[in-house]
């Protein structure tokens, strides 16, 4: 296919793209007319405009559920946010402390709130708030477009939104993921618009996460309603888990853009279940496709391995690079996966993946990279941290181990 070619397909794909937002949206309105006929159009197109100003970039922090699953507290809570900073992982953009799934009491309190569990957030979650804002860093919590969270030990948010909405401002929250479970059965384009407007009158600027799994393509009608969508259900702390995901997180990478990112689950590097490199090719993808870097181990308790990959600053930047352009497969060879996308700077992200059983050579051909044929490329190998001293014509080649991974950024030079 000629590069003219090229171009005619991303304008068709771009178009038809377009189309189909605009009926999403038309849905969603009459879905909004239906749920909340008191409001005027202006009310309702506000609903539909999550403009908070959040997620310019990626989010990065760090989540419990991973690691801690329901064995959550407010010491742990501390403790983490304290680790964040002292290994210097805040200062690299970590700033998230997100509390999942398990952390209130089963009913709300008489004025229809609800209530951080006792035994284990005993000064409540304004407190642990302001622990965490005066570390510098921002907190998330949890809740659920359901009757009941996934764990079933605490309340969801469906027709309480307006009020838990209020109840998280009033605490200082900062991130809220927002879960699919134990709901009424009506569509999550029905559902997780409610949120979004509940959210934009509370009066603080809270970054919303919408945590549908991927059910009905939130992809095609996220941007307007939060701020990330996850595209995959639940991540497993395996290989297959972890490149099956990032395979269905790939399919809909021309919907990420600055403020609304494709979200394929938090990571799993530290946790134990794939070895360094597969935990590298795990980082490497999660950077290059602008997803949220939510840390899933446990901070407090990092190995020096788990650091390296974690707190690698230059694949960071490609994640927060400001163009927010999502890589794609641009050529897929059997086992042989080449990975591509714009940075700033007439730079390009590329990744040379290995999902085979041996070692093997991978090219990336300019063309394929949208590169100009004759260009001179300098290539800069992120992971050895070293640029390399040859330049590059017309294309790329390197020897790549089982699971393993090559990630450069190329530069023009001539």
């Amino acid at each position: 296919m000629t590069r003219t070619e090229k171009l005619e397909m991303v304008k068709i794909s771009t178009v038809l793209t377009m189309m189909v937002l605009s009926m999403v949206m038309m849905t969603m309105v009459e879905s909004s007319r239906s749920v909340d006929v008191d409001g005027d159009d202006s009310e309702i197109l506000r609903r539909h405009l999550l403009a908070n100003g959040l997620g310019v970039t990626p989010p990065m922090g760090w989540n419990s559920w991973n690691h801690f699953s329901c064995n959550i507290d407010e010491k742990m809570i501390k403790q983490t946010a304290d680790a964040l900073v002292t290994t210097g992982l805040a200062k690299l953009g970590y700033n998230y402390v997100n509390i999942d799934d398990c952390w209130a009491e089963i009913a709300r309190d008489n004025k229809g709130s609800l209530v951080p569990k006792k035994s284990t957030f005993p000064s409540g979650i304004k407190a642990l708030a302001d622990y965490v804002h005066s570390k510098g860093l921002k907190l998330g919590i949890y809740s659920d477009a359901g009757y009941f969270t996934c764990s079933k030990t605490m309340p969801g948010s469906l027709g309480h939104e307006e009020h838990d909405a209020k109840t998280f401002a009033e605490w200082g929250i900062d991130y809220l993921k927002y879960d699919n479970c134990n709901n009424d059965g009506s569509k999550p384009t029905v559902r997780y618009p409610l949120m979004t407007r509940a959210l934009m009158k509370s009066g603080r600027p809270i970054f919303y996460s919408l945590c549908e799994w991927g059910d009905m393509h939130p992809a095609l009608w996220g941007s307007p309603v939060g701020n990330s969508w996850r595209t995959t259900n639940d991540i497993k702390d395996t290989w297959l888990s972890m490149i099956s995901i990032a395979d269905m997180n790939e399919v809909y990478a021309e919907h990420a853009r600055p403020g609304g990112w494709n979200d394929p689950d938090m990571l799993e590097v530290g946790n134990g279940g794939m070895t360094k490199e597969e935990y590298i090719v795990h980082f490497s993808i999660w950077a290059i496709s602008k997803a949220p870097l939510l840390l899933g181990c446990d901070i407090r308790n990092m190995t020096k391995e788990t650091m390296e990959i974690v707190a690698n600053k230059e694949v960071i930047a490609i994640n927060q690079d400001p163009h927010g352009v999502q890589a794609k497969k641009v050529r897929m060879e059997g086992d042989i996966e080449v990975w591509a996308g714009p940075l700033s700077g007439y730079r390009v992200a590329l990744l040379l993946l290995n999902r085979g059983p041996s070692r093997t050579s991978i090219t990336a051909l300019w063309d394929d990279l949208e590169i100009p044929a004759n260009s001179i490329v300098q290539a800069r190998d992120l992971w050895e941290h070293k640029t390399l001293k040859q330049k590059f014509v017309g294309n790329l080649t390197a020897t790549v181990d089982s699971h393993a991974c090559k990630l450069y950024v190329l530069k023009p030079v001539a």
